[in-house]
């Protein structure tokens, strides 16, 4: 973004998700600063490749690849991402310049209308898999892909498995309150740790103009993602490893494939220092060296 100018190119992915986020972050910087907003609607990698496997193919910069490119070629001032997909490391030149006000964290299980116990479950997450094995134990998976209604159609309708698991973030911004044949059941903490971010919007600009949107945005929101964020860099975290983190302002709920799920008590200092606090902890849990 050119200091002192009155519009903002806005890069944003082409699904109907990502476009209601992204017309919530074009309202909150026409109110906030007074600009025009113009959204760049642009087609990843992850969007055009619908039959390709997330895991296998390293899904996470898949679908932020194509925007930060245009960040970096000046086409585009911003661009907006739903946190969970933004890979642990940042690409040289580029910042998060700050969040929406985080909405619910929390995965929601999708289940078939009739279903309690699934026997099937759609879902490429390892986080959501190995977690929802637990739940569920001897449950077989599936992978699904497409939109969000396109989800909830293949249980509902076309009955590709018993159910799946979204992100309740998503089903609120879309407006998906129910939807015929399915059954909508919130996962508690200690029934499913949240993806990083997950639930909050990342607003992403160049380091160069990071000073531009400084009081703009959430800043509780922005201190919890970062310190989620820093285990996730510390960790080299994509989409291979079963690993989540989710911050409150006490508690970090955290899982690992190699642990399991587990509760720490945080404090003011820990949030201040989020690299440090990372890798201590991970060093306790015997996940780092």
């Amino acid at each position: 973004m050119i200091s002192g100018s009155k519009k903002i190119l806005l890069a944003t992915r082409k699904s109907p998700l990502a476009l209601a986020q992204s017309e919530m972050v074009a309202a909150h910087l026409r109110a906030r600063l007074g600009v025009d907003v113009e959204l760049l609607r642009i087609v990843t990698t992850g969007d055009k490749q619908t039959e390709w496997s997330l895991e296998q193919r390293g899904g996470k910069g898949l679908f932020t690849g194509e925007l930060e490119a245009a960040l970096q070629r000046n086409e585009a001032d911003i661009a907006v991402h739903s946190t969970k997909d933004l890979p642990g490391d940042m690409p040289a030149g580029l910042a998060i310049g700050g969040y929406l006000p985080r909405a619910d964290p929390r995965d929601v299980l999708v289940l078939r209308a009739g279903v309690e116990t699934p026997q099937t479950l759609a879902t490429g997450s390892p986080r959501r898999r190995l977690q929802a094995a637990q739940l569920f134990p001897g449950v077989a998976f599936t992978e699904i892909r497409g939109n969000v209604d396109t989800r909830l159609r293949k249980i509902g309708e076309q009955h590709v498995a018993a159910g799946t698991v979204l992100a309740a973030a998503g089903l609120a911004r879309l407006g998906f309150t129910s939807w015929p044949g399915v059954t909508f059941n919130p996962l508690g903490f200690e029934q499913m740790v949240p993806a990083v971010g997950q639930g909050a919007i990342a607003i992403q600009c160049r380091a160069a103009d990071t000073a531009i949107f400084s009081g703009v945005f959430d800043a509780a929101t922005a201190c919890a993602v970062t310190l989620e964020r820093a285990f996730q860099a510390a960790l080299g975290g994509g989409c291979h490893t079963a690993f989540a983190a989710h911050v409150t302002p006490d508690t970090l709920h955290l899982f690992h494939e190699n642990i399991g799920r587990r509760s720490l008590a945080l404090t003011p200092a820990d949030l201040a220092a989020p690299s440090a606090t990372a890798a201590r902890i991970l060093r306790q849990l015997a996940l780092l060296p």
